[in-house]
């Protein structure tokens, strides 16, 4: 089975409501593009490693217990991260990931975004929502 990267821009949303609000500058609003991050189906969410979340200076949510491959470990959240991906956006929760480890993007932004792995093609394919079919569904 192989493995599907893409692009994703994150931005900080605090810094996009205080520059709305005329507190900062837009040029002051922290933002990161990352080409080539792995789409992972066996992460929750989007995953970022520490020099990344300060980069991005997103705030502390909360600390939780996290299942990993070596166990169960202790990671903190962040929130506000605003994920740009395929004209699709929304503003999710970021779990820390160590120092140096590669960033993933996780099973609930791709969800919540209407996006879908095809693995056979390796690539991230788009769900519709438009008028006359949504991937949005209220049951």
């Amino acid at each position: 089975m192989g493995k599907v990267l893409t692009t994703v821009t994150i931005t900080n949303r605090a810094d996009q409501i205080r520059a709305e609000e005329g507190l900062i500058p837009e040029k002051e609003i922290r933002t990161v593009t990352l080409n080539k991050i792995l789409v992972d189906t066996g992460a929750t969410t989007l995953c970022l490693p520490s020099e990344l979340i300060a980069q991005l200076g997103l705030k502390l949510l909360k600390e939780v217990d996290v299942s990993t491959a070596s166990g169960l470990r202790k990671a903190r959240i962040f929130r506000d991260a605003v994920l740009s991906l395929y004209d699709r956006e929304g503003t999710f929760e970021c779990l820390e990931l160590p120092g140096g480890t590669e960033p993933l993007l996780g099973v609930i932004p791709l969800e919540a975004l209407g996006l879908e792995l095809d693995l056979q093609k390796q690539q991230v394919r788009v769900l519709p929502m438009g008028p006359s079919q949504t991937y949005l569904t209220i049951l």
